[in-house]
Order: C-alpha cells, then structure tokens, then sequence
C-alpha cells in the first residue's frame, strides 16, 4: 500500500490534544456492519494506521459490547503518543436518570479502562443522550468529579441534532462534540461550527461517509447482511435514521451519489474528496471514518493529498445540499 502524505494535525478545542485531522472511529471492528472483523485483521488495521500518523481514535462500550475497547487495549494500551475516545450511557437505559448518576458514570468508566488497558480515558462523551440529559446538566458535573479524581481527562458529547450541539457547547467542561457531518449533512455549518470554535469546542466529524454512501461504491439494488445496521436500521428501526445513510432512503442517496462524482477529479477517489471537503470546513478537529482492513485506513489517509475545494466549487455543494439534499434527509437533525 501507498504510505499517505504527511499527517496534518490540529488542536482539539480546548483539551490541548494536537490530534490526527483524519483519525479513525471503531464502530465497524466492534460489530453491525455485517460480518465480523478478523481480530488479527483490525489490529493489523490499526497499527498501520499508527505507523501512518494517526493519533486519535472513537469507540464506546457498546461497539460489539466492549469489542472494539478490547482490540484498542489489546493493540495500543498505554501509548502515551496515541489518544482514545470512548462513550458511555448505551450500555444502560439512556432514559432513565440513574444512568446519569455519579455510581453510574463511573462504572461505566471503569468498565472502560478495564478494557482499554489504559489509566484514564482521555476524552469522555456522553453517547447521543435524550436532549433533557443536555438540557438538565446534572451529568456534566458528575464528569467534572470523574475529571477531578483522575478518571477521565477531558469529557464531551456526541449529538444528533444540532440544536442538542448547541446546547452542549454552552457548558464550559465540554471541550469536543461530535456530529453527523458530511456533504449530506450541512446543517452544522450555519450555527453549530461557528459556536462550538466561539467557545474552544473541538468538533469531531462522525459519519462523515454516509455509512459508505460517499464512497460512490453502492448500487441501488445492493443489499446488507442482516447483522448490519444498513439493513437493520435502514429506516431508522433500531436507533436515530441519521446514523445511517445520514438520514437518507438508500436509493435516492445512490443516486444523488451519482450526481457528486465531480467531486473526486483531482481528489482521488469520492472517499478522500468526501473527507476532503470536511477538513476545508472552518472549526472541524478531525474527520472520524470507519475502517475494517489496512487498505480502508489507506484508502481514506489519501485525503491529505487531496486538494481543497474552491471556493466556486464550495458555493456549488452547497446549493447541492440545499435544493436536492436537505428536504429528503429524515429524523430530527
């Protein structure tokens, strides 16, 4: 495989962590993504991913229930050099109260480290909570007590909705948020970007290829095992529609696709110009892609090749969004 350009790195708000811009999210080595990950083959994914700059990566206790924690223990442990997120509040009942509690939050914390093989986790988030979770507040004192006792290093959340962003970044402990960000999703860009860079929030990209959509390898009449969350959670069945396909019926997201692949002349492929377009984007730390295999880890770090967008060119996604994406994207968002 090709080794990438040389990594890009940038401040994630205000934790101080100088972060890989591309980094990795774990989802896919944990489980829904239809068949599971070798072992071997994602740890082989992972130090390549290392060798090649990357810095930072997002798991959560409920990625194949501490699967994805465990291969991150077991592969980088302790490296002082290498940074993990984690969430929490999944692995109970993201409804009720207790789950916010203080005995709470650091069980599932410790659960964590237990896996992670690691000291204290150095960005907390609390993992798409309701919006009264956000709104209440109480949670994020119970992380200032797990910061203060050496638990967790830094805490923030991840969202689904803008206006759950919005709320999250008033609050002067959140130092990241992650959001659903891509060319199908540029809502962020009006208010939550501009906000969260006003108050030293890191924001951390997440579904930034639209569940493989961007990738422009999908045919309309393509199917997923049923283990896999484009099939189980096509419609939004199991958890918000958002999280897969951004919110998008699968069909017509294969076809607006089609109607994108200008993007990759000069870019290399639709993946890195995907990517691409998220880090010209002001006030984003990172794009979080998923990966099962060495080559998906070398296929997105093209992305630091790529050149940025025009501002021609960002005028013209943008109207894209506006006129052919916005009105189909379903859930709240």
């Amino acid at each position: 495989m090709k080794p990438a350009a040389e990594m890009q790195y940038r401040t994630l708000g205000k934790t101080g962590l100088s972060i890989s811009c591309v980094s990795f999210g774990t989802w896919a080595i944990g489980g829904s993504w239809g068949a599971m990950v070798d072992e071997k083959i994602a740890i082989d994914a992972l130090r390549f991913a290392v060798d090649h700059g990357v810095n930072f990566f997002d798991t959560a206790d409920v990625y194949g229930d501490g699967r994805a924690e465990t291969i991150l223990g077991k592969t980088l442990g302790n490296q002082p050099n290498v940074f993990i997120a984690t969430k929490f509040c999944r692995a109970g009942d993201i409804a009720a109260p207790r789950t916010y509690r203080y005995d709470s939050v650091r069980q599932f914390a410790e659960k964590s480290l237990s896996r992670l093989h690691r000291d204290a986790i150095d960005l907390y988030q609390i993992h798409c909570p309701p919006r009264w979770v956000i709104e209440q507040g109480d949670v994020f004192g119970v992380l200032d007590r797990l910061k203060d006792e050496g638990l967790i290093r830094h805490y923030g959340v991840s969202v689904e909705t803008v206006e759950e962003g919005l709320l999250a970044v008033a609050y002067p402990g959140v130092a990241a948020l992650q959001v659903i960000f891509n060319i199908f999703r540029q809502k962020p860009l009006a208010q939550l970007l501009p906000q969260a860079h006003a108050h030293e929030v890191g924001i951390l990209a997440r579904v930034p290829l639209a569940s493989g959509l961007l990738t422009g390898k999908f045919r309309p009449n393509d199917t997923f095992s049923e283990d896999d969350h484009r099939h189980f959670n096509r419609d939004g069945q199991a958890f918000n529609v958002g999280e897969t396909f951004a919110g998008l019926p699968f069909a017509l997201g294969v076809e607006l696709v089609n109607q994108l692949r200008w993007i990759q002349n000069g870019r290399g492929s639709m993946a890195s110009a995907a990517l691409r377009w998220i880090l010209d984007q002001p006030g984003v730390t990172a794009a979080i892609p998923g990966f099962k295999n060495s080559q998906q880890i070398a296929s997105n770090l093209v992305t630091l090749e790529a050149k940025p967008f025009s501002s021609d060119e960002l005028e013209r996604l943008g109207n894209f969004y506006h006129s052919k994406v916005e009105g189909a994207i379903r859930g709240p968002y």
